[in-house]
């Protein structure tokens, strides 16, 4: 009799757990903040910039504010863009606004903008573009992924598009992450460099420190060799080349013959005929989707004995949800020990879950009573 009452208690507390026992909320890769206006964002230049509600036409002074526009899915906002932007699809039948240097401020306001997004690269036309009475958001430059990360989102919050903000940050981390885990792997992480070139005759311009080059090079499994030598792109002499002497050189479509001219022709890159190529246009502009095809393809190139095409995150893979609807579903998910104890099931016990187990456990205790009578 004593070993059918802690039988019995066995099996209580065990029908105690399943009965109470909570549904686990399902899981997102990212949350947001559901997009609210009017709203009112400071720029890098301190101006406080206010939407009433979301612009229906956005004029973009630099191909990564078009980039991350396409990537956010919003790319029927956009009516005006720079010529290096017609590598989006449909870029090129939106009005181009170019100068020979940086914006015409005249073409961006006949393109009757709601907002001008002007990255870094046109700092010197933003006060132009307020004098001519539009509204433009300033961003800082972009020096690491997370800057990046930070300008997609704020894109998205004055555009009205934070759930595909929110979706293209997880997708971009969810490749980051993705990339980290496989350069983990890695003995050794080769040395590279980026010359931009110069004009003849003067010292080349190369990618150096603080740079979001130099960041998606190194979530590549990759060492900028010259990232101690300046930040920005410092201009090296040829002995300072030759002293970091690069294992890898990047080199963009039709610039592969960079390897056979000095300095780089002496490294051990030269020398060895080490290049990776990449694509330029990812190369200099700061958006989600540089950040994405560089890293991938540059670790393919530089560690192809561990790197596989599986390592890629589909954007389809990515789902995000608003910050209210988690917490909806992380209140459902708990119940309250009352609120479990007033559930009366309409269904039959092995139709509703966890209550198969219950009939489990009670089958089990009246086979242990019919035993414990017949002796």
């Amino acid at each position: 009799m004593q070993k059918l009452s802690t039988l019995c208690i066995v099996a209580l507390v065990l029908i105690s757990a399943v009965a109470v026992a909570p549904v686990a909320a399902e899981e997102h890769d990212a949350t947001y903040q559901e997009c609210e206006f009017p709203v009112t964002v400071e720029d890098a230049t301190g101006e406080e910039i206010t939407l009433e509600e979301p612009p229906d036409r956005v004029t973009t002074t630099s191909p990564s504010a078009a980039q991350i526009m396409w990537e956010l899915d919003a790319q029927d906002q956009v009516v005006g863009v720079t010529r290096f932007a017609t590598y989006l699809d449909g870029a090129s039948e939106r009005t181009d606004v170019s100068a020979q240097f940086g914006v015409n401020i005249e073409k961006v306001a006949n393109t009757t903008p709601d907002l001008v997004l002007a990255p870094n690269t046109s700092a010197g036309n933003v006060e132009g573009l307020r004098s001519a009475n539009l509204t433009v958001y300033h961003y800082a430059a972009a020096t690491e992924i997370d800057d990046i990360r930070e300008q997609t989102r704020v894109t998205g919050q004055l555009t009205g598009n934070c759930e595909a903000a929110a979706e293209t940050n997880a997708w971009m981390d969810a490749n980051v992450d993705a990339i980290s885990e496989v350069t983990a792997e890695v003995d050794k992480q080769p040395g590279v460099m980026y010359s931009l070139g110069g004009q003849e005759g003067q010292d080349p311009f190369i990618v150096g420190g603080n740079t979001f080059v130099t960041s998606m090079l190194e979530a590549a499994g990759a060492n900028n060799v010259a990232a101690d030598e300046g930040t920005g792109y410092p201009q090296l002499s040829a002995e300072v080349i030759l002293e970091l002497d690069p294992e890898f050189l990047i080199v963009t479509e039709g610039g592969e013959s960079i390897v056979e001219s000095e300095p780089y022709a002496s490294t051990t890159a030269g020398q060895e005929g080490n290049t990776i190529t990449l694509q330029v246009n990812y190369l200099s502009q700061p958006a989600p989707r540089s950040v994405v095809f560089t890293t991938h393809n540059a670790t393919e190139q530089l560690h192809p004995e561990v790197y596989s095409p599986d390592t890629y995150v589909p954007r389809s893979d990515i789902t995000v949800i608003s910050e209210s609807e988690a917490e909806a579903q992380q209140e459902t998910a708990t119940p309250t020990p009352s609120e479990a104890q007033q559930e009366t099931p309409t269904e039959t016990a092995d139709s509703v879950p966890g209550f198969g187990a219950i009939a489990a456990l009670v089958a089990m205790l009246a086979a242990a009573l019919v035993a414990t009578r017949r002796r």
